[in-house]
């Protein structure tokens, strides 16, 4: 019922326009092009994306090289990797996250990992609710990060943005599939819509060697 209702909602074009323009007036403030610019935060989140064969897609590997250089920069201190991991047939974008990571030189301690990021929604309320995120940089594409800034923020995290390929296109309009996402991110946190799975709270500060149990 609520696919139907959510899809009903983001088919009207004036739905979509509305969307779009709260999403990026509302997170245009908080994004920065540079690791210079940005604001220090003690919490990194990295949103998933495809792997092939445990191997990070080059979209997926600059979010995790952004992260990598705060890092490196003293601008953060741990990283919280989201993504999609389905045991059934052994598809984990988290594990070649946490990999990629390790083997660059991160403490595994500083990782910590997320299974059930499904989506930016689900990444950014787990990350206020499961982690108790208070506040943390996102690293993400340009056409990305208006639509991440906005459910971090709607999700009660001071978050600000890092974009991960300064120099393109900036603004989801750029870009169908976002366009779409970022109607449908207004129109569930409209809602009140929350992340597929919850579970219980496992704050960052208090162990930051962890994975999320699922329930």
């Amino acid at each position: 019922m609520i696919c139907g209702v959510l899809g009903l909602l983001v088919a009207t074009p004036a739905v979509v326009v509305l969307a779009n323009t709260v999403v990026f007036r509302q997170a245009q403030p908080f994004i920065y092009q540079s690791l210079d610019a940005v604001p220090a935060r003690a919490i990194t989140i990295v949103p998933g994306n495809m792997v092939i064969n445990g191997v990070p897609v080059r979209m997926l590997a600059q979010r995790l090289n952004a992260a990598l250089m705060l890092y490196r920069m003293g601008k953060t201190q741990v990283i919280l990797v989201s993504g999609n991991r389905q045991a059934e047939d052994g598809y984990d974008e988290v594990t070649a996250m946490h990999r990629w990571l390790v083997q660059r030189g991160v403490s595994d301690a500083a990782i910590v990992d997320d299974p059930a990021g499904f989506r930016t929604l689900d990444t950014m309320e787990r990350a206020a609710r499961i982690f108790k995120v208070k506040s943390a940089i996102v690293c993400s594409q340009g056409v990305h990060l208006p639509r991440s800034v906005y459910l971090a923020r709607h999700a009660g995290i001071d978050a600000v943005g890092l974009v991960t390929n300064p120099g393109q296109p900036s603004h989801m309009l750029y870009m169908p599939h976002e366009t779409l996402g970022s109607a449908v991110a207004f129109v569930e946190t409209s809602l009140g819509r929350g992340p597929e799975v919850l579970g219980p709270a496992q704050p960052i500060e208090s162990d930051t060697r962890t994975t999320a149990s699922l329930p």
